[in-house]
C-alpha cells in the first residue's frame, strides 16, 4: 500500500509540473469568455519605402503612347541553360538607393523613402499630368518579404503581395503554431533607420490587435520560442544521444584492445 501510494504521489507531482509547464494553446486568453466586444485599431500600419526597396511603377493613360516614355523597358530574362526557351517578357523595376532615389524616366533622380506607395503614385502623377493628361500612376512594392522561424510548422520566407498583412497572417502562412510554442514570448526584429530594433509580443492577450506591431514591415522576422516541454525534450534527447555515442566508443574501444590482447596472447 506504501508503495502504490507513494508512486501516485509521484504521478501527481509530474502532471503537475507538465501543466504547469505547458503554456496555454489558444489565443487572446483574455477575451475568450466575451460574447462581443470592440478591439481599438492599431494608429498606423501603412508601409514606407526604405532603401533597397524594389518597385514596379507602370504609368498608362488614354493614350498610351503619351506614357510609354514614362515607363522603364520590357525586359526578357534567360537563366543560364535556357538561352534558347521562350520565356514572357518581364517589366523592369526601380530599386531604392541607399539615399533612399530612384531614376525615372524623363523625371529625373526622385527622393522617394519615407513615402508610401499611395504617396509616391500621386506625386507621380502630378509631375507627368504637365505633359500628358489624366496619367494613371501604378506603384507597388515587390519585395515585401517576412521570415518566421521557430515553433511554426513551415518556418520560412514568405512573400507577401499586399502591404496589410499583419502578425497573424504571417503564422497562418506558416501553418500556425505547433504545440511546444511560448505563445507569451513572441519576438519580432524589425530594422528601422538601419537599425535593428526588437519588440516581444505576447499572443495570449488581445492587446496585440491594437499594437503598432500587429502589421508588419518588409523584412521583419518573427522568432517563435520553444516552451518549457520542447527545451527539456532537446535536452533529453542530446544526453541519450551522447551517452549513446559514449557507449559506441568504449565498446569499441573495448573491441579493439581485446583483439590486441588475443593477437598477443597467440603469438
Amino acid at each position: 500500500m506504501k508503495l502504490n501510494h507513494l508512486l501516485a504521489i509521484v504521478f501527481s507531482l509530474a502532471m503537475f509540473s507538465c501543466s504547469t509547464s505547458r503554456s496555454p494553446l489558444t489565443y487572446f486568453e483574455n477575451i475568450k469568455t466575451q460574447q462581443d466586444g470592440e478591439i481599438p485599431a492599431p494608429s498606423s500600419y501603412q508601409i514606407k519605402i526604405v532603401p533597397d526597396d524594389e518597385l514596379l511603377i507602370t504609368v498608362t493613360s488614354l493614350i498610351p503612347e503619351a506614357t510609354a516614355e514614362y515607363n522603364l523597358p520590357l525586359s526578357n530574362p534567360a537563366k543560364n541553360g535556357s538561352l534558347l526557351e521562350v520565356t514572357q517578357p518581364k517589366q523592369q523595376t526601380y530599386l531604392v538607393d541607399k539615399t533612399g532615389d530612384i531614376d525615372f524616366p524623363r523625371l529625373g533622380t526622385i527622393h522617394v523613402a519615407g513615402m508610401t506607395t499611395a504617396e509616391l503614385q500621386n506625386l507621380l502623377a502630378k509631375k507627368i499630368s504637365v505633359d500628358v493628361e489624366d496619367p494613371v500612376v501604378k506603384v507597388s512594392l515587390i519585395n515585401f518579404r517576412i521570415n518566421v522561424l521557430g515553433e511554426v510548422r513551415n518556418p520560412g520566407t514568405i512573400g507577401v503581395n499586399r502591404e496589410r498583412f499583419s502578425i497573424l497572417d504571417a503564422l497562418g502562412a506558416a501553418g500556425d503554431l505547433t504545440e511546444y510554442a511560448e505563445r507569451n514570448n513572441v519576438l519580432l526584429i524589425r530594422e528601422v533607420d538601419g537599425k535593428k530594433e526588437f519588440h516581444h509580443l505576447n499572443l495570449n492577450d488581445a492587446a496585440l490587435l491594437s499594437s503598432p506591431y500587429y502589421y508588419l514591415q518588409q523584412n521583419d522576422a518573427i522568432y517563435v520560442e520553444p516552451n518549457k516541454i520542447r527545451k527539456d525534450n532537446s535536452k533529453y534527447n542530446q544526453n541519450n544521444a551522447f551517452k549513446l555515442s559514449m557507449a559506441s566508443a568504449i565498446i569499441s574501444a573495448s573491441s579493439v584492445i581485446a583483439s590486441l590482447v588475443i593477437a598477443l596472447t597467440v603469438k
